[in-house]
């Protein structure tokens, strides 16, 4: 495959990963579980047909799902960014994209859950970044072992705003896993310590292998 064939494909990508967030946070708005179903229908068609699929060859022809969890409304929140303690950052090395740099602008406290630290892309396109490495990370039949994203908008993954200003909606139901959770070629920013809890996290996407 050519370098511009490649990038055409994960463009389109892109473009559906948008496209999906769009109709999903709309959906939300009257009914969220219905918002869950399309999101996992979503991501499950992207899986099995796109050419850009993170699954390997040999995990595509017994593909059948994702392993998503049953909705439970319990686990959406509305939550206020409050101002870092200090200032923060990483440097992340992707191996294809340089180095991605991010900057720590503040903090979201989930109830029953903790306290989640709130990233922004300090590189070209900006964006918001909320990993989560909760206490079932790397256990059977939990959730991958190096965290899932809450939120990544660089790449369209974004629930959108909560009625308070300035808030953001955490649904915990619509947590994914990294690329890298299905094929380790791709070099994916993993939960540093402010974005790791004790607790287990039983709703999302989880991980089977």
């Amino acid at each position: 495959m050519t370098s511009a064939a490649s990038a055409i494909q994960v463009a389109d990508w892109r473009q559906r990963v948008f496209a999906l967030y769009a109709e999903v946070r709309v959906l939300a708005l009257v009914n969220a579980e219905a918002a869950h179903g399309v999101w996992r229908d979503g991501r499950d068609e992207l899986f099995r047909t796109h050419p850009q699929t993170p699954l390997l060859p040999e995990d595509r022809a017994g593909f059948t799902g994702l392993p998503v969890a049953p909705y439970d409304p319990a686990w959406r929140f509305e939550v206020e960014i409050t101002a870092p303690d200090a200032p923060g950052g990483f440097d992340f090395e992707t191996g294809t994209d340089g180095v991605v740099p991010f900057e720590l602008i503040g903090h979201a406290s989930i109830p029953e859950v903790g306290r989640l630290d709130v990233w922004r892309l300090r590189s070209y396109g900006g964006g918001l970044f909320i990993p989560v490495r909760d206490g079932l990370a790397g256990t059977t039949g939990g959730t991958y072992g190096g965290g899932r994203y809450l939120i990544d908008s660089i790449k369209g993954a974004h629930l959108g705003h909560g009625d308070t200003p300035g808030s953001l909606v955490l649904d915990f139901n619509f947590a994914y896993n990294p690329s890298c959770a299905y094929d380790p070629a791709w070099a994916c920013p993993l939960a540093p310590l402010g974005n790791r809890v004790s607790g287990g996290i039983p709703v999302g996407e989880m991980y089977v292998r």
